[in-house]
């Protein structure tokens, strides 16, 4: 009765407030979820701040937690992260930064700051690679897409410094923000003025680019915009199989969830037709899941779409997508000699598109498990259930029980 295997099932940014389109309920408990509700049937639920009670979490400092890297002590920011996640290789003391390709129009006013959700942004960032030119500035840049309209920026070179702010207003109808170094630093400095110059170069690139020209005449936003944000200095992360002797995998086609797992030392395991998006493909997802569970002891499973549809403000779209998660979560339910942690990264409401600190709903089921009487998966419901009201950074070290795998406090 004590299982060997973990897998962690993180259904990101699914849990909501009361939408209007939905007769006042959540997308989560307006959507049919028989598989969840099994799973909740058949495990202990409860609610879970992610951070801690009344703080928004960032996806990043979210999973962090969840995988029991307390942010507080290894944040240094989500553009590493996100630049592991796409391929760069980041070393302690290397300045990353998240990127968005977005829209800016004649008058210089940005207009879509995703440029239309563009997806195959790969030849617009060899383009850059090829064409953008930091050597005066005694610098040099690892740039690489993302998925969809995301991209990262690592800038290479003695004398940079973090602290700086983005060319993002965070809003449509308005022109680029300059960066700027937020101290005194000359190391700050330079960093801006390294991006500045990046920003610069990179607009000439991408507004001759003709993969923009066909976006322009086939009536899309062109990409012909960098925003950039999220500076951080990369970091030291303990390895998660040193940490817990689990070995360990992470599939996600966010490259900010994949970066995470790669820094804590979790294998990538990329699966072809997955989007992070609505379209992905979820089945193909799950049996990479479930191959990667027949030789490792740990995986981390993100899927994306429905925190795109919150910050969307799509109430039905995302209460539909939910349930296209839940058909293909079935083959979970044949787990066996597995712990299934199921559970939000944090709650993206439709009614403000964004992050919120409202507690997520959790559940474990498995081996050992105290099953509790709430059956659905929900907020309200897993409100309800046996684990009570825990935080992001309780979860790990409640697993590790459960698989026999913590060590006694005292003697």
């Amino acid at each position: 009765m004590i299982a060997h295997k973990v897998l962690f099932l993180v259904l990101d940014g699914i849990s909501d407030r009361p939408c209007e389109a939905l007769n006042g309920r959540t997308p989560l408990a307006a959507a049919r979820t028989p598989v969840l509700d099994r799973i909740a049937a058949e495990g202990v639920c409860g609610i879970m701040d992610t951070i801690a009670p009344g703080i928004r979490p960032g996806s990043d400092t979210s999973h962090l937690a969840l995988l029991g890297y307390p942010p507080q002590e290894y944040y240094t920011g989500r553009g590493p992260l996100e630049a592991e996640g796409t391929g760069i290789h980041m070393t302690a003391g290397m300045i990353g930064f998240r990127c968005n390709f977005a829209t800016v129009g004649g008058d210089g006013l940005i207009t879509d700051r995703r440029a239309g959700r563009i997806s195959g942004t790969g030849p617009l960032s060899e383009a850059i690679r090829e064409s953008v030119d930091l050597s005066p500035l005694g610098l040099g840049f690892r740039f690489e897409s993302g998925a969809g309209h995301r991209a990262a920026l690592a800038l290479v070179g003695e004398g940079l410094g973090d602290k700086v702010s983005s060319n993002d207003p965070k809003k449509e109808g308005v022109r680029p923000l300059t960066i700027r170094a937020c101290t005194d630093d000359p190391a700050d400095a330079k960093t801006a003025e390294a991006c500045n110059e990046f920003i610069r170069q990179s607009a000439k690139v991408l507004s001759d680019h003709p993969l923009n020209a066909r976006r322009i005449e086939e009536g899309l936003p062109a990409a012909n915009l960098l925003l950039i944000r999220g500076a951080g200095k990369m970091g030291a992360f303990p390895q998660f199989q040193e940490r817990y002797s689990l070995s360990g995998s992470v599939i996600s086609a966010a490259t900010l969830i994949s970066g995470i797992g790669k820094v804590v030392g979790l294998e990538h395991i990329p699966v072809p037709g997955t989007t992070g998006s609505v379209d992905s493909d979820l089945d193909a997802k799950v049996k990479a899941t479930l191959g990667e569970l027949d030789r490792k002891d740990f995986v981390l499973m993100n899927i994306k779409g429905a925190d795109e549809a919150g910050h969307d403000g799509k109430g039905i779209q995302k209460r539909d997508f939910i349930e296209v998660i839940d058909a293909a979560l079935e083959p979970l339910l044949g787990l066996e000699d597995t712990l299934l942690v199921v559970c939000a990264d944090h709650s993206t409401p439709c009614s403000i598109k964004d992050h919120s600190a409202d507690p997520v709903p959790v559940v474990i089921r498995g081996p050992g498990v105290r099953v509790d009487r709430t059956v659905r998966f929900d907020e309200v419901s897993c409100a309800e259930g046996g684990l009570n009201r825990i935080r992001g950074c309780d979860l790990m070290p409640i697993v590790l029980d459960l698989i026999n795998k913590s060590h006694k406090y005292g003697a």
